[in-house]
């Protein structure tokens, strides 16, 4: 029997608490050696502005989980058929047979995994005392990661950006009540940079959506947005301030095109150094280290990876079946 998981399923059982330790334990993993998971092919279709890519990935340890993650990016969808740009489905299977044992949507998994991967990294290389943040980018993801940032630092304020003054308006009133704390539009990304201890971009631009000149000392970043080749977030500036830069995996990052912009363009310049670059496992395990000074710039680059998806969904599904809910079906 497959256990079927809708997306209102997974809101009733995954809280983000669980999200963010089953994604930190992936990572764990990955630094240990026990993750298997190749780099992911793209299929692009310009002619409909979007993508398809397939994510595999075996994570070892008590986790034991293996799945793969199949989505798509299509960027009209939000204004042409009211869908969401990002669609995706887990299947998860048992390791020992590789027989299905769960299929879910991805959607929401995608929201919940990519949110918990920057609070991990946040929770290793944001001030301890930090308890402001600044959303650029009031969408899905901009909801997800304000909520993963207060489950790992005490946020009382967050100022937040968007090019849709309507969104945004809209993002403070509903996360206000949902988190619990004063959320407020800002004008400016300026405005949201120079007053966060803590800033997230969570946007699809092509062109950096701030300067570096604008982060206050102690500043840490995580920069999600920009998965295509030809797209930044952050600027040359951020990149050469910050002391300590981690991405979730240096292969994705670098080859994969997903952080191009980000990284691989300050890297052409001389700007950064490879050697200077850690893997948010190597941090997690001591292997490298995180924040090592209160006054130091650090940057988060993550490019999504399909261990988030399996470690986040073996939970869900765990919790699921602890409790009930879903529907078992024989394919």
């Amino acid at each position: 029997m497959v256990l079927v998981l809708s997306r209102e399923d997974l809101e009733a059982v995954l809280p983000m608490k669980e999200a963010i330790d089953a994604v930190e334990e992936g990572f764990r993993q990955f630094a240990l050696g026990t993750v298997k998971m190749p780099p992911r092919p793209f299929i692009n279709l310009p002619k409909y502005n979007g993508l398809l890519t397939v994510m595999p990935a075996y994570v070892g340890g008590e986790m034991d989980a293996l799945g793969v993650k199949i989505v798509t990016l299509f960027h009209d969808n939000p204004s042409k058929f009211d869908l969401p740009s990002v669609i995706g489905t887990v299947i998860l299977n048992d390791s020992r047979t590789g027989a299905p044992i769960a299929i879910m949507e991805g959607t929401y998994i995608t929201a919940v995994r990519t949110a918990a991967c920057s609070a991990v990294a946040t929770k290793y290389l944001a001030r301890k005392d930090a308890r402001t943040v600044g959303i650029i980018g009031c969408g899905v993801q901009g909801r997800t990661h304000l909520m993963a940032m207060c489950e790992v630092r005490k946020i009382e304020k967050a100022k937040v950006y968007d090019v849709y003054p309507e969104y945004c308006k809209r993002y403070c009133e509903e996360m206000s009540e949902k988190c619990d704390i004063d959320v407020v539009p800002a004008e400016t990304t300026e405005d949201v940079v120079k007053e966060s201890d803590i800033v997230v971009t969570v946007t699809t631009s092509k062109s950096p959506v701030f300067e570096g000149e604008w982060l206050g000392d102690g500043t840490h970043v995580n920069a999600v947005g920009a998965h295509a080749p030809d797209a930044r977030e952050i600027d040359d500036v951020t990149a050469k301030r910050a002391r300590r830069i981690v991405v979730d995996w240096k292969e994705a990052v670098l080859k994969e095109g997903g952080g191009a912009g980000d990284i691989v363009i300050p890297l052409s310049k001389g700007l950064i150094d490879e050697d200077d670059i850690a893997e948010l496992g190597e941090v997690i395990t001591g292997k490298k280290s995180g924040r090592l000074t209160d006054c130091e710039v650090t940057l988060f680059k993550t490019v999504g990876l399909a261990l988030e998806d399996v470690s986040t969904a073996i939970k869900a599904y765990k919790l699921a079946k602890s409790r009930g809910v879903g529907k078992a079906i024989k394919l």
